[in-house]
């Protein structure tokens, strides 16, 4: 039983380790210029500003649809994701229609691996 056990949560590990994307490193300068051409249309940066999108001020780390004062399309307010860099990726790497269905953000997606990691690596220095 014991053995049985110890199996158990070794599969279940090497499960999520395997399902787990691969670190990534951005260059943040980089990623501003990213922020620029791809999301200032829509965010601000600035904690409490709001646009056509939320501010994106403190991102990584924050629960989704969680900005007081920002009306959210119920796909995202009842979504479980934390916005972790990992699911930045996921997000951003295809359209927004796709990764949140009902999802009232318009976005086609970053298909360039590199402008994606720069981008998510300055995203996580707002704090």
């Amino acid at each position: 039983m014991r053995h049985s056990l110890h199996l158990s949560l070794f599969v279940i590990a090497a499960a999520g380790w395997a399902a787990a994307p691969p670190a990534r490193a951005g260059d943040a300068a980089a990623g501003k210029d990213v922020f620029k051409s791809e999301c200032a249309e829509c965010h601000a940066v600035k904690e409490g500003r709001n646009k056509k999108g939320p501010s994106l001020f403190g991102i990584v780390g924050r629960k989704a649809g969680s900005v007081a004062d920002y009306d959210y399309s119920d796909a995202l307010k009842h979504s479980p994701w934390t916005w972790t860099t990992a699911q930045l990726h996921m997000y951003l790497s295809q359209p927004a229609k796709k990764a949140n269905p009902g999802t009232k953000m318009k976005y086609e997606g970053l298909d360039n691996a590199k402008d994606l990691d720069d981008l998510i690596s300055y995203l996580d220095t707002l704090h």
